[in-house]
């Protein structure tokens, strides 16, 4: 019988294992440990409505002071977790070491950098509040030039939020289309031109050399010697899960806490969210998820496999959903895409401003992408979770009106 459960991560994921582990009758101590002094935070906002002004802090908010005495969480902000010893089943808290009978992995991820761009002011990254909170302060005081690095879901949305606000935007891409290694050619052009529409100098099959100004940014030179002049730089490459505090600990480690098809990593240890790597039965490979969603889900099932064990608990298979809203579009996929999968629009057009496009694969659906159509996504994520072929999706799509 567990008496104590340590979650390390005052994240998503980290908060609904807490509330779950509550709901499913755990009645001993939670420990969550979040290395930032804030009280957790939901993250979607920080490169939309919170990043263009509309949204208050206090609506990020993942849990309200009463519920945590409520659920009697000990809630530890500012307090990180420096090593973890399997063996012992031990945490390392700034050297201070504590016993666990269960611990679940939230860590999450950072943002990815470019070489020596934290030595120069005006150039930014977002992941957390913080970073937030200083792009969006620059963003009303930058003279109008705003320079994005990557043409990921993060670059596009700072990319959309700034143009709302009326500054003028270059995006830098090292793909020949934005999104492509995820969302293939066709659609990567489509999100390309409505970038475009919308005022976007967006720059593809380019790469960065260098950001360059002394104390302040001044520009950022291309690899073909190319200067583009910048006021503000928001670098937008990827993400790096949390998990350098854990390479002693015996966990096998790569590209995330690895762990198996019911998120265990090690006796009494599981993993969820950003920083999870295991492996779905569903598509026959270990995956590393960053979205919302994921989090969510993950966190919960996470805290019920400590509590009832690999007997009781079938296995973390779901098909992953996610958005991105980009200017006047809501961009949507369930299920996992890949370039070389087969693309069919099956609703509307891409010239309508919405449409419904399917992925399919040696005869299976694969994925299903909408652009501001959200009951069409939600529709063909139940026939991938059936299973069903690329030609019974096809027949159901004739059907849609």
């Amino acid at each position: 019988m567990r008496s104590s459960i340590t979650i390390v991560g005052a994240s998503l994921s980290g908060i609904r294992a807490a509330e779950t582990l509550r709901s499913e009758g755990f009645k001993g101590r939670i420990k969550i440990l979040g290395d930032e002094e804030r009280t957790p935070y939901d993250r979607p906002p920080l490169s939309k409505n919170f990043l263009d002004g509309e949204m208050p802090f206090e609506r990020l908010s993942l849990i309200s002071e009463e519920k945590i005495l409520e659920l009697e969480i000990e809630l530890e902000l500012g307090s990180k977790a420096t090593n973890l010893d399997i063996e012992s089943q031990t945490l390392e808290i700034e050297g201070v070491k504590e016993s666990f009978d269960g611990l679940i992995i939230a860590t999450g991820a950072r943002a990815r950098q470019l070489p020596n761009s934290d030595e120069i002011q005006g150039v930014h990254t977002l992941r957390s509040l913080d970073d937030s909170m200083r792009i969006r302060d620059a963003f009303k005081s930058v003279k109008s030039k705003v320079v994005i690095v990557g043409a990921g879901f993060i670059g596009c949305e700072v990319a959309s939020t700034a143009r709302n606000l009326e500054l003028e935007v270059t995006i830098l891409e090292t793909q020949q289309v934005p999104l492509c290694h995820v969302l293939g050619e066709e659609v990567g052009s489509i999100i390309s031109d409505f970038h475009i529409t919308n005022g976007v100098d967006l720059k593809c099959g380019v790469e960065v050399q260098e950001i360059q100004g002394d104390d302040q940014v001044e520009g950022v030179l291309l690899t073909d010697g190319t200067l583009i002049e910048a006021d503000l730089v928001v670098v937008g490459i990827g993400a790096v899960p949390n998990t350098e505090w854990l390479e002693s600990s015996g966990l096998t480690i790569e590209d995330g806490v690895c762990c198996d098809e019911t998120c265990l990593a090690a006796p009494n240890i599981v993993a969820a969210g950003d920083v999870a790597r295991w492996y779905h039965i569903g598509y026959g490979k270990s995956i590393r998820l960053e979205h919302w969603d994921n989090a969510v889900e993950q966190g919960k099932y996470s805290a019920q496999r400590l509590l009832h064990g690999k007997t009781n608990h079938p296995p973390y298979a779901p098909v992953p959903w996610f958005w991105s809203d980009q200017f006047d579009r809501k961009i949507q996929l369930a299920g996992i895409s890949s370039p070389e999968d087969e693309f069919e629009v099956v609703v509307d057009s891409p010239q309508e401003g919405r449409f419904t496009g399917i992925y399919g694969n040696e005869g299976k659906l694969r994925a299903v992408l909408g652009i501001n159509r959200p009951r069409h996504v939600m529709q063909f994520k139940s026939l991938i979770e059936k299973g069903s072929s690329w030609k019974e999706a096809l027949e159901f799509a004739s059907g849609i009106e």
